[in-house]
């Protein structure tokens, strides 16, 4: 049984330093699986019982109680709970601009996302959480409150170690260059030819780079991103399929339908209908 707790109170401006979004617990049955998929928020699950495995891109690691993984924004990630011991485990999810800052201070990272827990705080975040919440009309300060402390701690139990080295500055740069570019052109019909002109680099090599980098290759990672913003769409607004389908970078409603139906496993308008009827959780 999954269980979700809400931050119901916005943030104070569009993208605050930190902030919590929600946070949960689940006992998984055999096999329940998640993704793969790309999110826009950073999730930390903690492993309480039994086992199970995650895979972001070509890596891919058993997991057991004890320990904890990070999920980044629009890294491909999928995990599932073990057929015969399935974990339970318990989550947090937030954003805000000094995440990236304060976790390239760890050693974590997308080829590295698995970490330890430790014996106090860790296993009782959500325990921590739920309390706060129920006991304070002012939610979102103690919840943040928690969650820096939990970000001090993780520091302190992952901090950066030069066994675990980044991809070089500059390559990295070319990366955060090549996501950039994705997020603020996926609306509009974009080619990784456009890009790599854009950047002043070889196609070939830049495509290279990115995969090793994301763990898929950038046409792959902008279907992804360009489904998962139609789904915020047919979820958050009444616009019409065509309208979706230019929206996210498609003059041809049939092919975003048929791109769509790809990535998802069904149409765009079942998904909607699905989505009225609670039956797909984002």
């Amino acid at each position: 049984m999954s269980i979700f707790n809400y931050n119901s109170e916005r943030p104070f401006r569009g993208n605050p330093d930190l902030h919590l979004h929600y946070w949960g617990r689940e006992s998984c049955v055999p096999g329940h699986s998640v993704g793969p998929g790309v999110r826009e928020i950073y999730k930390i699950h903690f492993i309480h019982e039994g086992t199970g495995r995650l895979t972001v891109g070509e890596y891919s690691q058993p997991l057991q109680a004890g320990q904890a993984f990070l999920t980044y924004p629009h890294i491909v990630t999928y995990y599932a709970a073990d057929m015969h011991t399935p974990w339970t485990y318990s989550w947090i999810a937030f954003t805000g601009e000094q995440v990236e800052y304060l976790l390239s201070k760890t050693s974590l990272s997308p080829e590295h996302p698995v970490f330890p827990m430790d014996l106090e705080l860790m296993p009782e975040m959500y325990e921590r959480l739920t309390q706060a919440a129920e006991i304070t009309d002012s939610l979102d300060l103690p919840l943040k409150a928690i969650l820096y402390q939990f970000l001090a701690l993780l520091l302190q139990t992952v901090p950066a170690s030069p066994d675990i080295l980044p991809l070089p500055k500059q390559k990295s740069l070319y990366v955060e260059q090549c996501l950039h570019f994705l997020h603020s052109h996926y609306c509009e019909n974009v080619t990784v030819e456009m890009m790599s002109s854009t950047l002043k680099l070889d196609r070939k090599y830049l495509s290279s780079l990115f995969k090793k980098s994301i763990g898929i290759p950038p046409q792959q990672y902008l279907l992804n991103f360009r489904i998962a913003k139609a789904c915020e769409l047919l979820a958050e607004t009444q616009c019409t399929i065509g309208e979706i389908a230019h929206s996210v970078g498609y003059q041809d409603a049939l092919l975003f339908s048929r791109m769509f139906k790809k990535v998802k496993g069904c149409s765009p308008k079942e998904y909607r209908f699905r989505q009225i009827n609670n039956d797909i959780v984002l």
